[in-house]
């Protein structure tokens, strides 16, 4: 156990250090960046699915008109 709590005090270490070394501008600039590419929540929270059922939907009532 002491192992892991180690490895783990050694990442969290590195992470702060990396955090603190880089500049304030440029982490600003990638969070932008990542929300520019985030996802709509619907597919974010149940993934594809609700896309393939709204697919279908709108083909069936396509169908229905005909």
């Amino acid at each position: 156990m002491a192992k892991n709590g180690a490895e783990y005090v050694k990442y969290v270490t590195e992470r702060v250090v990396h955090y603190m070394e880089t500049p304030k501008e440029e982490r600003h600039r990638r969070r932008a960046e990542a929300k520019a590419h985030k996802e709509p929540w619907l597919t974010q929270w149940f993934g594809v699915a609700p896309l393939g059922l709204m697919i279908w939907w709108n083909g069936r009532k396509g169908r229905q008109r005909k």
